[in-house]
């Protein structure tokens, strides 16, 4: 089985790296891991994903990142699986109103990759061996801090995380039909901009930790 685990930034995988990396590289017949690097955003996550499935086959893309949570009830640090993804900025603000694409009708709701106007991972329940929390999620390509933006969001979307590389892992994969799963630890509050009372180290640490776990389990479900 072909692993990859990608991430907008190497930090965000880096402290498992070694671990990893010395068990199940390529020389490891039942469980191949290798690690990449999409850089930040919808835009350039798309391409370089798309490229990533063309040139590797990967049975498996795991993106692991930080993310804010717009949950003040969420511990953070905690360490979730995304099980559906919308997008959260493309569209219209009319008269107050937030309206994406599929109330614009510039897009259909159940138009491939699309269904109901969001991308669900219908690999989840598979790959989610660690039993993770799942919560729903929005990809944004500017990080949400008026609070009248974020009601809008939570109004339209119900979600429970926010990031600017998630969608495009949903969408390529469900067009290219490659297995996937989005893993997110929780850094800070949506909308706290003191970084002060932000929770990154913690993060990438129990991000880290459940990513070797992960991958152990996959090994030994071979």
């Amino acid at each position: 089985m072909k692993v990859v685990i990608t991430a907008a930034t190497q930090g965000e995988w880096m402290p498992s790296y070694s671990n990893i990396n010395q068990l199940y590289t390529g020389g490891n017949e039942r469980l191949q891991v290798s690690f990449h690097q999409s850089g930040v955003g919808m835009l350039g996550t798309a391409v370089s994903l798309t490229r990533l499935v063309y040139d590797k086959r990967p049975d498996l893309i795991i993106q692991a990142g930080i993310a804010g949570t717009f949950d003040t009830n969420m511990q953070l640090g905690k360490v979730l699986a995304v099980g559906k993804e919308s997008l959260g900025d493309m569209g219209v603000l009319e008269n107050g109103i937030w309206k994406d694409v599929f109330d614009m009708q510039l897009e259909q709701a159940d138009c491939p990759p699309y269904e109901k106007g969001s991308l669900p991972n219908p690999w989840l329940s598979q790959y989610n061996l660690e039993n993770l929390v799942e919560v729903n999620s929005i990809t944004i390509n500017e990080i949400s801090t008026d609070p009248n933006r974020i009601e809008q969001l939570l109004k339209k979307y119900n979600p429970v995380i926010e990031s600017m590389e998630g969608a495009a892992l949903h969408y390529v994969c469900r067009q290219m039909n490659v297995p996937f799963m989005q893993v997110r630890a929780l850094s800070n509050y949506v909308g706290e901009r003191d970084k002060t009372k932000w929770q990154i180290k913690l993060a990438i640490n129990n991000l880290n930790d459940v990513l070797l776990k992960l991958i152990d389990k996959l090994y030994t479900k071979q």
